[in-house]
């Protein structure tokens, strides 16, 4: 997981962006300047009788800037980059206290109901999801026909295969698909609160309390 650090307010952002810039130019310049001082050198300490020619001379400055355009472009595209990770972690921030579904297993009945997704890379022609309690034993199975690709939700009332109604609480849930006689992996989503947002390494970490961090990038649905 990335490491993370507190989440900073808008003008500290646009500070930021402004001290790269800073440091676009003068790393830009600095580079230009030991260029010009070493060809300088060179032209003082030149042998007179092989004296440097006009072509050499105008292929070193053409190199010279070549190299500063390239990296005034790399120190360019780093404070681009910068500056989209931090727009994303202020628009994660507006997560906070709600319900997303996020890569997971885990499953809560609450007041008979309980709510989960599912991750299809293809369309599917069967669908199962299997719920089990804390202890591993199966309670509810449900079965779906054909299924669209993409992210879909399913809920379950408490109800078990059995007739009882379920206790309030935690369970998991698996989930299977096929395609014709083909297995179709499938990826699990919980539904998950938002407890708070930080900058992480290359995106913004959403902390999820008990589930731990995940990537804002991970996050399929926002309620």
């Amino acid at each position: 997981m990335s490491s993370t650090q507190p989440i900073t307010s808008n003008s500290q952002l646009f500070s930021s962006g402004n001290a790269t810039e800073k440091t676009v130019k003068s790393t830009a310049d600095s580079a230009q300047d030991r260029f010009m001082k070493l060809l300088v050198t060179q032209m003082k300490n030149q042998n007179p009788l092989k004296p440097l020619d006009n072509a050499e001379v105008t292929s070193q400055l053409a190199q010279i800037t070549t190299v500063t355009g390239i990296e005034k472009l790399n120190s360019t595209l780093k404070l681009l980059v910068s500056d989209i990770e931090s727009s994303r972690t202020v628009e994660a921030a507006s997560l906070i206290g709600r319900d997303v579904l996020v890569p997971g297993k885990s499953l809560m009945l609450e007041n008979n109901i309980a709510l989960g997704g599912v991750d299809l890379p293809q369309a599917v022609d069967k669908l199962s999801i299997t719920i089990s309690d804390s202890t591993g034993t199966v309670v509810h199975t449900i079965d779906r026909t054909a299924q669209p690709a993409g992210v879909s939700t399913f809920t379950w009332d408490g109800m078990t295969d059995n007739g009882a109604k379920a206790a309030n609480g935690n369970y998991s849930f698996s989930v299977s698909a096929k395609q014709g006689d083909k297995d179709i992996k499938v990826n699990p989503l919980a539904l998950e609160s938002v407890k708070s947002v930080s900058h992480g390494e290359h995106d913004a970490i959403l902390d999820m309390g008990k589930s731990g961090l995940i990537n804002y990038a991970d996050v399929k649905k926002i309620f």
